[in-house]
């Protein structure tokens, strides 16, 4: 049987990393910017891991 092509989408938005974990970005940060505090935008900077319970479903993707 044929390997399961990748979902696109997902392949931008996702990245494997080696110790088997997944990094994603911050949700959130988009737009509706002007009421969110620079405290919150700059907590919303950066990457995240996927947790735990995400893990099945997006590595299927």
């Amino acid at each position: 049987m044929p390997k399961m092509k990748t979902k696109s989408g997902a392949a931008k938005r996702f990245k494997a990393l080696a110790n088997g974990g997944i990094k994603r970005g911050q949700a959130f940060k988009r737009h509706i910017l002007t009421k969110k505090t620079t405290k919150n935008k700059r907590q919303l900077r950066g990457t995240m891991m996927v947790d735990a319970t995400n893990m099945r479903s997006v590595r299927a993707m």
